[in-house]
């Protein structure tokens, strides 16, 4: 039984995976803003140009 203890306190696999987690959460956080901000103002773009015509 203290060898699994043992085993089980040094394995850090899951910690590994859930922090691989979270950056890959971060990153698509940020894509997701990039992309809503690009769309907002290609949106006002096209509607300056529309206006123009």
């Amino acid at each position: 039984m203290s060898r699994f203890l043992t085993r089980f306190v040094k394995d850090e696999s899951g910690a590994t995976a859930i922090e691989y987690g979270l950056i890959a959460a971060s990153i698509a956080v940020v894509i997701i803003t990039a992309v809503q901000l690009l769309g907002t103002n290609l949106t006002a773009t096209f509607n300056s140009v529309a206006g123009a015509l």
